[in-house]
């Protein structure tokens, strides 16, 4: 497995994997847009050619979200996540980053569970964030010296 900067030729099956794990999943076209914003920063988990795993950020003035993170089903409980969050963080932190702060269904109890572990911590709730079905989101944020 490794893990490197998300590319044109990777798109395809980012976007597939979205579909596959999100009920409002980015499209294509969205994720493509990714790869030119200059605020934004995603890596993938390959497995051979095959996308096994990916997230995405954004920073602006120092502070970053992450904005998406999956990994296929087959790969799962293999340490796919925490190696990207991992990754992800270092990589920010070295283009001067302050933190990282994403949002996580109040029910996903996985994710809740690898990001105390990561030593994120909660801030704040978005009330009705999520769709299909309608939930809260857990804010957590993680902040680093630079």
């Amino acid at each position: 497995m490794t893990i490197e900067k998300m590319q044109i030729q990777h798109v395809p099956q980012v976007a597939a994997l979205e579909k596959q794990c999100f009920s409002d999943p980015w499209s294509e076209k969205s994720i493509a847009s990714e790869l030119v914003n200059d605020l934004a920063f995603w890596l993938v988990a390959l497995e051979g050619e095959t996308v096994a795993g990916y997230v995405g950020s954004q920073t602006v003035l120092g502070e970053s979200d992450m904005m998406n993170i999956a990994v296929h089903p087959d790969f799962r409980r293999q340490g796919i996540a925490e190696a990207l969050v991992d990754a992800l963080m270092t990589e920010l932190h070295e283009q001067g980053s302050r933190c990282l702060t994403l949002e996580v269904r109040a029910s996903n109890e996985s994710a809740k569970q690898l990001y105390r572990k990561l030593g994120f911590i909660p801030i704040g709730k978005r009330p009705n964030y999520y769709f299909n079905p309608r939930e809260d989101a857990l804010i957590l944020r993680k902040e680093w010296e630079i």
